[in-house]
């Protein structure tokens, strides 16, 4: 098996996506919620605070989480609520948390830590690209792309493969950071 096919073997949703899901899920889980609806702007602030320090902890593997510093972890909390419920994110969150609608607290907290999975497994992919292609030299690297064309570049647009491939040859570790997606979607047309 060579190099690139262990780097796309572990790049595999099963490996990276699903890993980080489990995370998630187990984060959410172990979160020692204390209250179902949060009426108070200070409260719902700490509260989403101490998850997401919670949810980074579980993501990262860190035995304890770090105490929450609520402006930082509040203000990247903030911006990932923006992020998942649109510009004012922060202000939607909090009414479904005060009000109990469209699952209220518990929704708000499920849709931060799967957010917040989904960052951590790109984030993770785009760090395995990294060190993979860094370590290769020149030429390694591309032999790399070439082999990457003869077994996945049907996958992939025709634009992108089109002549020599120079999209994919002058882009390639962001093309391998869109294989998983290719994968997945390859997948559920199948099935």
């Amino acid at each position: 098996m060579s190099s690139l096919e262990q780097l796309i073997a572990s790049l595999g949703p099963e490996r990276v996506a699903e890993q980080t899901a489990r995370r998630a899920d187990e984060a959410l889980n172990s979160f020692g919620l204390t209250t179902a609806i949060i009426v108070d702007w200070e409260q719902f602030t700490a509260c989403l605070g101490r998850f997401f320090a919670h949810v980074e902890a579980k993501m990262l593997r860190i035995g304890q989480p770090v105490r929450p510093d609520p402006s930082f972890h509040w203000s990247r909390c903030a911006q990932m609520l923006r992020s998942i419920y649109g510009s004012s994110g922060e202000k939607v969150a909090f009414e479904k948390a005060r009000t109990g609608n469209e699952g209220g607290l518990y929704a708000v907290l499920k849709a931060l830590a799967l957010t917040m999975g989904e960052h951590y497994a790109e984030d993770e992919i785009r760090a395995r690209i990294a060190d993979y292609w860094d370590r290769l030299p020149v030429d390694e690297q591309l032999a790399a792309v070439d082999e990457y064309l003869e077994k996945y570049g049907h996958l992939l647009p025709s634009e992108m493969t089109e002549g020599t491939a120079a999209r994919v040859r002058a882009n390639f570790p962001k093309v391998l950071a869109t294989h998983p997606a290719v994968l997945q979607r390859t997948r559920r047309i199948g099935r």
